[in-house]
């Protein structure tokens, strides 16, 4: 028996060597994939483990970047303040149609691209600075930019040149990170801090302003997440109280109660101020079903909580699946008791809901997932303009925002490491099932996407 387990770790041994050496030998812009292609294979025959293989990969992608910064360092020398950088983003090209059961209203289809390219810079004394350009098609409503909600760009124009715009560009500065506490502080245009689902905001949505993180861990168990932010929503050069701001604060317990067993618990509080400049122009990403002024702007105020919670087990093993197989329930509340109840009428209510579960993980080649949830978000819940845009019916126009039910269906699937297959379908209806016309507002929005990482 010993002699075969010191064969077997000497086999491993050798083959790792060639991969290695394989790397060495193949230019730099190849070895990754080559050496990521050995280990997947040396993982099928069970010459490694799951977890050897990864550990592997893991420590080649550090040398690689290690080397590329090198590489980079000796093209285009940096002060010598700056510790690394790295470059990163992601192309994604979409079928989308958009379909309804009501032949008074039209379907559409769309082609439609995303291009994000960033780089993010590492200094001395926990430092960071970060940008990104994002493709997206111009907000001719408000006339500042593109859509707050999307970097998608429609194929159109008899191919007129596209729109590229920054997408965030932030200074971040950690002051604190000693392995009980980090705490860290970011300015600019930021990837959102809190973490909420699609229905409190749009993934795509990057807000503006100034946010502080921290991290506690509590045991090798259990820690705990701290976010607070306040962003900018709209600014005006004339009025009185010249800005619209959106404050938040969210705190996130997580804890690993074995290996196969993990939860979140979450609870957070917002509030929006100034609504009145919150009008069409000013602030409008093209979702509706708020309760407006005849200017656009909101009717009631926006100070809601949210809670939300998730569960997820892993199963050792699952038929067509490489690894360990992660099943995730989750849920979410919302209410705004700053707005009046459903009592009031069917373009009213404060409350939201959502509920869902995903089977799998789509991430390494081969892995996949398929997931469920249905939501349902009242007119005045939150402010229509930051929530979920392809969550949408035909309530007189296809138009996402709040005043809408429904559900939505989701496979993904790892084609590689950095070429991901995404179908997402919403089947939705209005709170109430009736458009200003009285004619159903039933809706579906279907997307087919093949997105490369890089």
């Amino acid at each position: 028996m010993k002699r075969n387990k010191r064969q077997n770790t000497a086999t491993k041994t050798a083959f790792f060597a060639g991969a290695a050496a394989l790397m060495a030998l193949t230019p730099q812009t190849h070895a990754q994939s080559a050496v990521d292609n050995l280990l997947n294979k040396l993982e099928q025959k069970g010459i490694l483990t799951t977890n050897e293989a990864e550990q592997l990969k893991t420590e080649n992608e550090q040398e690689t970047a290690s080397e590329f910064n090198k590489a980079m360092s000796s093209r285009f020398p940096m002060p010598d303040w700056i510790t690394s950088y790295k470059l990163y983003g992601d192309f994604r090209g979409r079928f989308d149609e958009r379909t309804t059961p009501n032949p008074a209203q039209p379907d559409n289809i769309r082609l439609r691209y995303r291009l994000r390219a960033g780089l993010t810079i590492n200094m001395k004394d926990n430092l960071q600075v970060g940008f990104r350009l994002g493709s997206a098609d111009a907000d001719t409503t408000s006339g500042v930019g593109g859509s707050p909600l999307s970097n998608n760009t429609t194929l159109r124009g008899n191919g007129t040149k596209k729109f590229l715009y920054v997408d965030a560009a932030y200074g971040k500065w950690t002051p604190i990170d000693d392995g009980t506490w980090m705490v860290a502080g970011t300015i600019g245009k930021m990837d959102n801090p809190f973490q909420e689902t699609w229905m409190v905001f749009d993934p795509d949505y990057t807000p503006e302003g100034g946010a502080l993180q921290a991290r506690y861990q509590i045991n090798d168990k259990n820690y705990l997440l701290l976010n607070a932010a306040g962003f900018v929503l709209a600014w005006s050069g004339s009025a009185a109280e010249n800005i619209s701001f959106l404050y938040g604060a969210q705190t996130i317990w997580n804890a690993n109660w074995t290996d196969h067993l993990s939860s979140s618990l979450g609870v957070a509080a917002y509030d929006i101020v100034n609504r009145d400049l919150l009008t069409t122009t000013a602030a409008d990403a093209g979702n509706v079903g708020n309760s407006v002024s005849a200017n656009g702007a909101p009717l009631y105020n926006f100070n809601p909580v949210v809670v939300d919670a998730s569960l997820t087990y892993k199963l050792d093993s699952f038929p067509l699946y490489p690894g360990a197989f992660p099943i995730k329930v989750l849920g979410e509340y919302m209410n705004n008791p700053a707005a009046p109840g459903s009592g009031a009428g069917v373009a009213s209510g404060n409350q939201g809901f959502y509920a869902g579960i995903l089977f799998g993980q789509a991430g390494k080649k081969g892995t996949w997932d398929i997931g469920y949830r249905y939501q349902s978000l009242d007119a005045n819940a939150w402010y229509a303009q930051i929530v979920d845009d392809d969550n949408a019916d035909y309530g007189g126009s296809f138009a996402g925002g709040t005043n809408v039910k429904g559900h939505l269906f989701t496979v993904d699937y790892a084609l590689t490491d950095a070429l991901l297959f995404s179908f997402h379908c919403y089947v939705n209806s209005m709170i109430g099932n009736t458009n200003p016309n009285g004619a159903s507002a039933d809706a579906i929005h279907a997307m087919a996407d093949l997105m490369w990482k890089f």
